[in-house]
């Protein structure tokens, strides 16, 4: 739900806009296969990449993370 006047981040984006090679693996897999799903488990378990990279990557391309206010969700 993207707030008006902003766009939503899109799934993997930051793993495609870097050439990540987890990701170029998954690109190359079928979809919901199980080498897709092996794939998948390295970037849910042991991504090669930090958090403070992907930060650093959001902020760099004005990026906000935002919560509603108590009580409006």
């Amino acid at each position: 739900m993207a707030i008006p006047g902003y766009i939503d981040y899109q799934r993997r984006e930051y793993c495609k806009a870097i050439g990540c090679p987890i990701q170029k693996q998954l690109d190359l897999s079928t979809a919901g296969s199980q080498e897709a799903e092996e794939v998948r488990s390295v970037c849910k378990v042991d991504c090669i990449h930090t958090t403070f990279e992907f930060h650093h990557w959001l902020i760099e391309r004005g990026y906000e993370v935002v919560r509603p206010e108590k009580g409006q969700a």
